[in-house]
């Protein structure tokens, strides 16, 4: 397939990694835990069958984390691609209510809704709850994706169809630990 020609205009361009919420100061806090994938490895590629899909299955990865701080009471997922070519990272998974006595969750648990009883997923792209698949741009080079999970002190407490600045808001001053895991994907 021939290269596409936006993808190569753009390739320059990207958010950039500071503009992840990892790097947001108020939800700075230890890296006191790790998390990782069976299905890649940090810094990996992530496998087809956990690209996005217009149509067709969106099969979210397994996660797993090992003990997080004392204190936990729920970790917050949130997954961002900060290679997109304009404005802030796009949003592909934002997931409250994991018990952190879980240690992982399986394959397609980012669904919507969850087969995990309490978990709550907030607006994605375009309104879309629960995991969003890698989509890049073709041509547009590798993207990285972020898997940031955050150990909090306290519930966020927030309703269905919350926002991702619902949720900074309020998760801000209640981080305790975090860990991160990055894959990537590229459409060529």
């Amino acid at each position: 397939m021939p290269a596409n020609p936006l993808g190569v205009a753009l390739r320059n361009r990207r958010a950039g990694h500071h503009t992840l919420v990892w790097a947001r100061p108020d939800l700075q806090a230890p890296e006191n835990f790790t998390l990782t994938s069976p299905a890649f490895d940090h810094g990996a590629a992530i496998p087809e069958k956990h690209r996005g899909r217009l149509f067709g299955p969106n099969i979210s990865p397994a996660l797993d984390w090992t003990q997080p701080p004392a204190g936990t009471v729920e970790l917050v997922l949130i997954v961002q691609d900060p290679d997109v070519p304009f404005g802030k990272p796009a949003t592909h998974a934002l997931t409250l209510g994991i018990a952190p006595s879980l240690g992982g969750i399986p394959e397609n648990a980012l669904a919507n809704p969850s087969p995990i009883p309490g978990i709550r997923h907030g607006k994605g792209p375009l309104g879309h709850r629960g995991w969003a698949g890698p989509m890049p741009i073709r041509s547009h080079g590798p993207h990285a994706y972020a898997f940031q999970l955050f150990a909090l002190d306290q519930a966020p407490g927030l309703p269905a169809g919350f926002a991702l600045d619902e949720a900074i808001a309020a998760i801000a001053g209640h981080t305790i630990g975090r860990a991160r895991l990055d894959g990537t994907y590229e459409i060529r």
